[in-house]
């Protein structure tokens, strides 16, 4: 079933403390569970509801963001009556890049106003979680509200970057407060937001013409109390992905098979770009426990209660425990490596150990990496 409901992922000024990860990519595209990029799973979740439209707002560093998009094909977002937008800000006015996203909205309106979708739902790309929009569409409906706004429950100890918020006995939200405010409360806000497309462009005009340009500080939490603003309370897994504690958390919490069952195929599936791979050969003499291993691997060596991205190499002796090996990273022979995460391409030399604390893992980042 197609939902009246156009998509936005927007990447404008995104919370961002991924440090190394993020110096040549987007936090968008930062590689997350073997195989996929973080925004894989907001953009799956709109597809799997039905939502036909889906405009990226690109912002910084987002030339690996475009290779992994591609057409949309992979999402099928290629086909007549869908479509996938890239819409990276100005290359010719740099002042573009410090102004707020609702000034981008305005400069891209045309988007908007030539679809004749009813709806917009407005996320970031940095909540880790497989939801259908179909009943948030349905509650946003019932309760008649201007605005609902995805939250989760019962996350107050994430180690994400993440906005809090209070509700009153209907559901309306009554008070936001950055992750750096005092609010206590764990209902956490997961930067999905649903309204109407005439309501997004009235908010978008009326914001610009006060001086404000950033889409929640500025049109959502200024309006509280003049708008029906209602929490939607998502029951599946969510992981905030958005500084390294989080992203190393998050990433050994699939090696639970319940949450990793639940992320990548409850509602639906969870696509990425595909790439064809040979099967991950295990030669004589490897160990391999409670690990998860991508295709187009090869292990001589130890690996355990770990995480390895595609055409990864781990030699003989060579020991990897409680750690995330990116993309063709070579682990050398007698090599060791304990909580740490390795970027794409990085090759430990033989004999070289390299260990992390448990809640400060060790990074090692290989430049120019996308």
């Amino acid at each position: 079933m197609t939902l009246p409901i156009m998509g936005v992922i927007n990447l404008i000024h995104e919370a961002d403390e991924m440090g190394s990860l993020t110096a040549n990519r987007c936090l968008a595209t930062v590689p997350f569970g073997g195989r996929y990029r973080l925004i894989d799973f907001v953009l799956s979740s709109m597809v799997n509801s039905g939502i036909p439209k889906v405009a990226v707002f690109a912002h910084t560093k987002f030339r690996s963001l475009m290779d992994h998009l591609g057409s949309g094909s992979n999402w099928d977002l290629h086909r007549k009556g869908s479509g996938l937008f890239v819409l990276p800000p100005s290359m010719e006015d740099q002042t573009d890049f410090g102004k707020g996203d609702l000034y981008h909205f305005y400069r891209n309106r045309d988007y908007f106003a030539r679809s004749p979708l009813e709806y917009v739902v407005i996320s970031r790309s940095h909540m880790v979680c497989n939801i259908d929009f179909g009943p948030v569409l349905l509650q946003h409906r019932l309760t008649g509200a201007d605005i609902t706004v995805v939250c989760k429950d019962g996350l107050g100890g994430t180690p994400g970057l993440a906005r809090k918020a209070r509700v009153d006995e209907t559901g309306r939200i009554v008070e936001m407060q950055d992750h750096f405010g005092r609010l206590n409360s764990d209902i956490v806000s997961m930067e999905m937001y649903l309204l109407s497309k005439d309501l997004l462009l009235d908010l978008v005009e009326t914001s610009l013409a006060q001086g404000r340009d950033h889409f929640v500080r500025h049109a959502i939490l200024s309006r509280l109390n003049e708008l029906k603003i209602h929490a939607y309370m998502h029951e599946g897994v969510l992981g905030v992905v958005n500084n390294i504690a989080a992203y190393y958390r998050h990433t050994m919490d699939l090696l639970k098979p319940d949450i990793w069952n639940e992320l990548f195929f409850r509602p639906g599936p969870i696509f990425t770009k595909v790439k064809d791979e040979p099967p991950t050969r295990y030669r004589s003499g490897s160990d391999v426990t409670h690990s998860l291993i991508a295709n187009g691997c090869e292990i001589e060596g130890t690996v355990h209660n770990s995480i390895l991205f595609r055409g990864v190499k781990v030699h003989k002796g060579a020991v990897v425990r409680n750690s995330i090996v990116m993309q063709n990273g070579v682990i050398g022979e007698n090599g060791s490596l304990e909580n740490c995460i390795l970027d794409k391409e990085v090759e430990i030399r033989p004999l070289q150990q390299l260990r992390g604390a448990e809640d400060m893992p060790f990074m090692a980042v290989k430049r120019k990496v996308i």
